[in-house]
């Protein structure tokens, strides 16, 4: 039985247009579709994310103009026009913006609405765990760890830990029938955000 082999992952570094054209809740979630349910027409994907079908179009044609999502004629019936995500992956470091506070501020925006996405797939989660069986329960879930560590050892263990998610998806067959879709979130903050550091008093002045 031949192996099936998987298509070369496309990732792309965002520049500072595609950045500024990206910071927009509706597109975020286009692209998000595309890149998990693969080519769809306005229409499809106006359902789906419940909207209208002049706003998804608009916002498509917004992406297509950065090379973000590209339409597919291979797939067009007349009228009907389908588009599929350029890529699968999106890159970027948020000190590639620090030179245009205009693309910073895009960048900073796009960071906080997958947290907001995060916290709102959790909640999700947490409403419908019961359905699922105990062993998918019990692999789902959260976790965290504490370190102290400098700054290129943080870098070398996000980049093994990337490793590791895409050697476990290649060496699965995406059609087994016991196997589910399911996101990873890896997160990397420093402590001082959650508990700030205690600052001494100031001195009292000597008269």
């Amino acid at each position: 039985m031949e192996e099936k082999k998987r298509p070369e992952e496309r990732a792309v570094r965002i520049d500072h247009r595609q950045v500024r054209a990206l910071a927009q809740p509706l597109r975020m979630r286009l692209i998000g579709a595309l890149r998990l349910g693969g080519p769809a027409t306005a229409t499809a994907l106006a359902e789906a994310l419940g909207t209208n079908s002049g706003a998804t179009s608009y916002h498509l044609r917004q992406l297509a103009e950065v090379g973000l999502v590209v339409e597919d004629p291979s797939l067009g019936t007349g009228r009907q026009r389908y588009w599929r995500a350029a890529h699968d992956v999106t890159n970027w470091e948020s000190s590639d913006f620090d030179d245009d506070p205009d693309a910073r501020a895009a960048i900073e925006w796009i960071e906080a609405d997958y947290v907001r996405f995060f916290a709102q797939h959790a909640e999700r989660w947490f409403a419908q765990r019961h359905q699922w069986s105990a062993d998918w329960r019990d692999g789902f879930g959260m976790g965290d760890f504490f370190m102290r560590i400098p700054v290129d050892r943080l870098k070398a263990i996000q980049e093994e830990v990337f490793a590791v998610f895409e050697r476990h998806r290649d060496a699965t067959d995406p059609d087994d029938p016991d196997a589910e879709t399911v996101q990873f979130y890896l997160a990397a903050l420093p402590m001082d955000a959650a508990y700030p550091r205690s600052t001494p008093p100031p001195a009292e002045e000597k008269p």
